[in-house]
């Protein structure tokens, strides 16, 4: 038993896959196959359930999963401790961003950890917030922005702000006259919006429902691409502010504030506390608070702040 068999055990577990776990780890799926044969081969036991729709742990692979966890992560803290006697972190730190942040985000974050810590590397992952949030359960994420988030185990949750979803229209829509709109008028404007299966979708729907009137959704993207495209061809959406910045600076979309009620989400920064990295995990995930927090005061951000 070697650790780079923990490593692939720990991997396969994760992702479910074989082909994710080679893809991740940069091998080819036969040799990932082979070491876990020999690993098991060596035990005496199975240690993965095998069907048609991937892998998962028996339970003797859930008790070596979580000694092999521990293990890398005591390796990968030693290995950090000797090679950086100054405690500067290194490593490959993954972040996980909602599609309406995502943009805002990232290349400041790369920038301001690029400078602090130049031998960490961010791997950016983009998703709807209930994958993001599942990840995060699941320890394939080290950090996340999580609306609304849902507390759970081994994690640690740095509230941040408060934002308004507001009516996003083309430049040349007349509503944009308007100085805001009241929300039972959703029933008549004709809006796009994400699936049923996205936090924005569901959050709409349950406050339309609790205010007696059912959205005019005609048509659903799970494609932000797509929703801006849409809104430059004449049609509207409901989105923070942030998430359509780049279009509002440069003068192509506008927003009018939703009012009686007002829709509004929190967001938080959720890490990990099952990282193999942890130091630069949470070197990372400061920055990352203190720039959004940054973001909200100078007014790029349209968002309220929370206490820490």
């Amino acid at each position: 038993m070697d650790l780079r068999q923990l490593r692939s055990l720990v991997y396969i577990a994760d992702s479910g896959s074989l082909s994710r776990a080679a893809e991740i780890l940069r091998t080819s799926q036969p040799s990932l196959s082979q070491q876990i044969k020999d690993l098991e081969a060596e035990l005496g036991l199975e240690l993965f359930h095998r069907h048609a729709r991937g892998v998962f742990l028996t339970e003797v692979g859930h008790t070596l999963y979580a000694h092999a966890r521990s293990i890398l992560k005591d390796v990968a803290f030693a290995k950090e401790t000797v090679l950086t006697q100054s405690r500067n972190p290194s490593g490959k730190v993954s972040v996980g961003f909602p599609t309406s942040a995502c943009r805002g985000l990232s290349a400041p974050l790369i920038e301001k950890v690029k400078v602090a810590y130049p031998n960490i590397s961010i791997h950016l992952i983009e998703a709807m917030t209930g994958t993001l949030d599942e990840w995060m359960q699941t320890a394939r994420l080290d950090i996340a922005v999580l609306y609304d988030p849902r507390v759970f185990a081994n994690i640690s949750l740095y509230p941040v702000g408060v934002e308004d979803l507001m009516l996003i229209a083309d430049r040349k829509n007349q509503i944009l006259l308007r100085n805001s709109i009241g929300f039972v008028e959703l029933e008549n404007i004709p809006v796009v919006l994400p699936g049923k299966q996205h936090v924005l979708r569901n959050y709409i729907e349950h406050l339309a429902t609790r205010n007696g009137i059912t959205p005019r959704v005609v048509i659903e993207s799970d494609s932000f691409a797509a929703i801006v495209e849409m809104v430059k061809a004449g049609y509207m959406t409901i989105m923070p502010h942030f998430a359509m910045l780049q279009e509002i600076k440069a003068g192509l979309f506008g927003a009018v504030p939703i009012m009686d009620p007002t829709p509004n989400w929190s967001f938080s920064v959720v890490v990990s506390q099952r990282t193999i990295n942890m130091l630069s995990t949470e070197a990372v995930a400061k920055i990352l608070v203190d720039l959004m927090r940054d973001l909200i005061q100078g007014g790029t951000w349209k968002a309220r702040l929370l206490s820490n």
